[in-house]
């Protein structure tokens, strides 16, 4: 699940990361109470306005602007909010903006420069270790650093059984180039976030920038924060930090009713129980010379109901040419599965788009008598290959 920026920086906030301070609003007039009243708490007096989306890069494509008077403020907070951002991770329609943060300004001048690092905290998969990944260069696209500069890049890995200890603070904060009251402020800064992204069970912690401040504090200026979506059961509190309107609404629709939905960019729809095979089955749809639609793992206790609603979620795709139904009777039962596809036909009505079935295992005879007796026109197969071979036919 991921986060906003604003309830990120919330979130590392509660562990005693220092943040840069910010009001979220969705209106213009709110926006300028906002900046009046971090003028009063903080004395700035140029504010950061930032675009609330779940993508990056969003300076790029004009989310992130600054005001330098409360009139800037308005007029800024009124071009920003309703328009849709469009951002390198982004599609073409962009993301709709209902939100912003009106952010004090971190970049006054003091005695020292102000510097900018990249980190995040994230787990290590080929290692199975949780790591911190670092760079002085802060600010940029980690991806370009990593391509023309990787020797700028640090990486410090966490040993589940000891922890983040504090000498591999001091060892991120001296790579950092840090001394003094900085390097303290650094340490004390690593330590806090490693602490929040353990134990809210996150996957990503990234902040791009960490900034340390013309009078030596680091802080967090921005962050992007996922969390683990399956340890949501021991933070009920997280539930409404969600924002469903930045997800897909056909996989939160999907979400509502138990199914495992992912769309992707193909021409062939995919209804398949089991995560590994439902892979398997995309990747013989690509083998075949086609694109899977979707990844949608109806799960092992699916009933007639639930594939009706996973056929109807598939076919809300414009772009589906065919659709290969993968079910491998273990748990759930394949006449159920063929049920809800009978149930989906004849409540859907008017469906001109070839359907592939192959049901194995469980009740498998019963559920082939259900799609004959129902006179749908279904090419039923039995083998994998079979199934490929049908996908690329119906696409020729």
């Amino acid at each position: 699940m991921n986060l906003h920026e604003y309830q990120g920086k919330e979130l590392l906030n509660r562990f005693g990361v220092r943040v840069q301070k910010g009001i979220v609003v969705s209106s213009a007039d709110d926006a300028v109470d906002a900046a009046k009243k971090l003028h009063k708490e903080t004395g700035t007096n140029w504010w950061v306005i930032k675009a609330q989306v779940h993508a990056g890069g969003r300076g790029k494509g004009g989310g992130v602007k600054l005001a330098k008077n409360i009139d800037q403020v308005r007029k800024i907070a009124n071009e920003m909010i309703g328009m849709r951002l469009i951002t390198p991770q982004t599609s073409k329609q962009g993301k709709l903006v209902n939100q912003i943060l009106i952010a004090e300004d971190v970049y006054y001048p003091g005695e020292n420069e102000t510097s900018e690092y990249y980190m995040s905290v994230l787990l290590n998969r080929s290692t199975g270790r949780n790591m911190i990944m670092y760079s002085t260069e802060g600010g940029m696209d980690i991806e370009m650093v990593a391509e023309k500069t990787p020797h700028l890049i640090f990486h410090e890995e966490v040993d589940p059984k000891v922890g983040l200890t504090s000498f591999q603070c001091r060892k991120i904060a001296f790579n950092l180039g840090l001394k003094g009251t900085a390097f303290k402020e650094m340490v004390s800064f690593v330590s806090a976030l490693y602490k929040a992204y353990y134990e809210i069970d996150a996957s990503l912690f990234e902040i791009n920038p960490v900034l340390k401040t013309s009078d030596e504090k680091v802080m967090a200026v921005d962050s992007k924060v996922s969390i683990d979506g399956n340890s949501l059961f021991r933070h009920p509190d997280f539930f409404e930090l969600r924002d469903k309107r930045e997800e897909d609404s056909t996989e939160v629709e999907a979400g509502e009713y138990g199914l495992n939905f992912i769309k992707l960019d193909g021409n062939v729809g995919c209804m398949v129980n089991g995560a590994g095979l439902a892979m398997a089955t995309m990747d013989i749809i690509k083998m075949a010379g086609g694109n899977p639609a979707n990844f949608l793992d109806v799960g092992g206790t699916a009933d007639a109901k639930r594939v009706e609603q996973a056929f109807r979620i598939i076919m809300k795709d414009n772009s589906v040419k065919a659709i290969l139904i993968n079910i491998f009777g273990g748990i759930v039962r394949c006449d159920r599965v063929a049920q809800g596809i009978v149930d989906a036909y004849n409540n859907i009505g008017n469906i001109d788009i070839p359907l592939i079935v192959r049901l194995q295992g469980t009740n498998a005879n019963e559920a082939k008598k259900l799609i004959e007796d129902s006179g749908l026109e279904v090419e039923s197969v039995i083998l994998l290959q079979e199934a490929a071979d049908k996908v690329a036919e119906v696409l020729a």
